[in-house]
């Protein structure tokens, strides 16, 4: 029981966490900025994205509020038509340039090579960078928002975290994940004053940067060969001197990341090793989280007949960490109900991608949309 109890405490901790960053910590753009009177560039990265990218870039081409925008594609290698479906949506405006990338040249990743393309192509005039993938759609005033919010924080990279479009049960198991894992165990507050770049966190769906401050950062030739480019960019800009700042972008993007299982599976898989590090440190976390977050909900079945108080006990435990992501969806725009019930599966469904992971990693097998990634 003793040992129970502390599970309760423990889980009681991180719930708690979750709420002070959901509710005192997060950054939350407005919704009605001010116009922005500097010059953005927004950076596309595409490949083989001729499905996806249409709405992407009429959400680009309606911002509001930034007069000075311009618009930079690369198409990186696609062989499905995309700079095709580019030139139909863009149509003759000026604000758009479509660039053709050239294949990574060795020590480099895919993604990161893309991205340092763009931001060496882009108006020298501009002040901030904004890189956007091709599954992310925009509201209206988002890049105006999120500059501001930018220059607010006093920050060099600010990632407003997108709404995540949750379509499948995998979806539903799996994504919600990404936001309750930092809101639970991330100090956000701690993390933009500190200047460790071990505590920094961000999304590369929508990132915006001071461009100075990327520059200075070494920009993404510091993170050349990563497969989290996005966390090692934010890493980059704290050994540099930048602050880094994470936000709510629910009201400003939604992001559909994945359209089906498989895709979801591999996209996780890629990376995960990389977020864990030795796979010591990812088996004492995995296991962490299945002894808080798994293990509750099967003692109070287990003991419900033979020790109530046992299993009321391990009853409470699961309810608070589904509290959490309760905490968490309502904080980013997410689904809760009846979702959040299934969260003991969701950790095993993360401890199965990351064993997964480390597995296709050591046999040399991950790919990413063609190209091996380790």
């Amino acid at each position: 029981m003793s040992v129970l109890l502390a599970l309760v405490i423990a889980i009681a901790a991180l719930t708690g966490h979750t709420w002070l960053n959901a509710t005192r910590w997060l950054r939350r753009p407005t919704d009605r900025p001010d116009e922005v009177d500097e010059r953005v560039a927004v950076l596309l990265p595409l490949r083989d994205e001729a499905n996806r990218v249409t709405p992407c870039l009429r959400a680009l081409l309606a911002q509001r509020g930034v007069p000075g925008l311009r618009v930079v594609v690369l198409d990186d290698g696609s062989t499905d038509g995309t700079a095709d479906v580019v030139r139909a949506v863009a149509g003759d405006d000026p604000r758009v340039t479509l660039l053709t990338g050239v294949a990574p040249p060795p020590g480099w990743l895919g993604k990161p090579h893309a991205c340092w393309q763009l931001a060496t192509r882009a108006d020298p005039d501009a002040t901030a960078l904004v890189f956007v993938d091709a599954d992310v759609v925009l509201a209206p005033h988002a890049v105006a928002a999120a500059v501001t919010e930018l220059r607010a924080a006093r920050a060099t990279l600010l990632s407003p975290y997108p709404r995540i479009v949750v379509a499948t049960a995998a979806d539903r198991l799996v994504q919600p994940l990404l936001q309750w894992l930092w809101l639970t165990f991330l100090p956000l507050r701690a993390m933009e004053r500190s200047s460790r770049p071990s505590l920094a966190a961000a999304g590369g769906q929508f990132l915006v940067l001071d461009r100075a401050g990327y520059t200075a950062a070494g920009g993404h030739v510091a993170v050349a060969d990563k497969i989290l480019e996005d966390v090692e960019l934010a890493r980059a800009v704290k050994r540099a001197g930048g602050r880094i700042a994470l936000a709510d972008g629910s009201r400003l993007a939604t992001c559909r990341m994945y359209d089906d299982w498989p895709q979801l599976r591999d996209g996780y898989s890629k990376s995960l090793w990389a977020s864990f590090g030795h796979p010591g440190a990812a088996a004492a976390v995995v296991a962490s989280l299945l002894l808080l977050y798994t293990a509750p909900p099967l003692i109070a079945l287990g003991f419900a007949s033979t020790a109530p108080r046992v299993s009321m006990v391990a009853l409470i435990a699961y309810l608070l960490g589904v509290a959490g992501r309760v905490l968490t969806a309502r904080a980013t725009g997410g689904r809760w109900w009846p979702d959040a019930l299934a969260h003991p599966v969701s950790v095993v469904v993360l401890g199965w991608l990351t064993l997964r992971s480390y597995h296709l990693r050591k046999r040399r097998r991950l790919t990413w949309r063609g190209r091996p990634v380790s």
